[in-house]
């Protein structure tokens, strides 16, 4: 994975989308939408490697302050939400490269559809602070990320409240499968379901 995309696009969504939006609406979530993410309360949302708003697109380049005063916000992260943020000065240079943001947003919309195909009921929440799109069920974490400092590659995880034991859990929070094991939005619903069986059991 080409860690200064996947480093770049996580500030977006946190300087550029959720802390904006939580200072307008009070809310920190986003969501998956066609070609990238973007915010549930403000029309602010990444396609490909363009920022769309109302009546505007820009592309992901130049700093993160000059974008955002493109768009008419101010950049910054959500204030008194959570601490282990990304640490990006908004005066520091977006760097997007088409290929990763790509592959990073195509994980995330095969994600998006395996969460939805495995929990009908629920409505998959991007997290800016992890940069990780999960929903929660009986105490169970599941979720994808795009990669991290602990898993630099893709993956898709299970996360149970409590610790469980045994072969499927493979991770010190839960269990994870790469997303190269995972083609599809079928695999990865078949993966949740397989957590959800092992941490029943």
């Amino acid at each position: 994975m080409d860690e200064p995309t996947r480093r770049s696009l996580h500030g977006v969504a946190e300087l550029l989308i959720a802390g904006p939006q939580h200072r307008a609406h009070g809310t920190i979530r986003l969501r998956v939408t066609p070609g990238g993410f973007g915010g549930v309360a403000v029309p602010l949302r990444v396609e490909g490697t363009d920022l769309l708003w109302d009546g505007g697109r820009a592309p992901l380049a130049g700093t993160y302050r000059e974008l955002a005063a493109a768009v008419g916000v101010v950049a910054g992260a959500p204030e008194g939400v959570y601490h282990d943020t990304t640490g990006i000065d908004p005066d520091t240079d977006i760097s997007v490269d088409p290929a990763a943001a790509a592959e990073i947003t195509g994980w995330f919309a095969r994600g998006d559809a395996g969460l939805r195909a495995f929990a009908p009921d629920q409505e998959p929440v991007l997290w800016p602070e992890h940069f990780d799109l999960a929903i929660t069920a009986d105490e169970v974490n599941y979720g994808i990320s795009p990669g991290d400092d602990a898993h630099p590659e893709p993956y898709a995880y299970v996360g149970p409240w409590t610790p469980r034991e045994g072969p499927f859990w493979n991770a010190g929070f839960g269990a994870l499968r790469p997303a190269t094991d995972l083609p599809d939005a079928a695999a990865v619903a078949a993966f949740f379901a397989e957590g959800r069986s092992a941490a029943a059991s």
